[in-house]
């Protein structure tokens, strides 16, 4: 059987979320304060899934 086909959106969503938590805990475990764990992987979650979504396909089309 061949797994269903997920838009290009979706797992760039996916990767910046699982990525996101992963910096988050990180952050928990060194010592950050929770609001400032939140907001770097928050900018990091958003950052990270612009550049799924742009350079993450197999054929990456320019931008512009």
């Amino acid at each position: 059987m061949r797994l269903p086909a997920f838009s290009h959106g979706v797992t760039s969503f996916l990767w910046a979320l699982g990525l996101a938590v992963f910096i988050w805990l990180g952050g928990m475990s060194v010592g950050m304060s929770r609001a400032t764990a939140v907001v770097v992987a928050a900018v990091s979650g958003c950052a990270i899934f612009l550049y799924v979504r742009i350079y993450g396909e197999d054929d990456p089309r320019r931008p512009w």
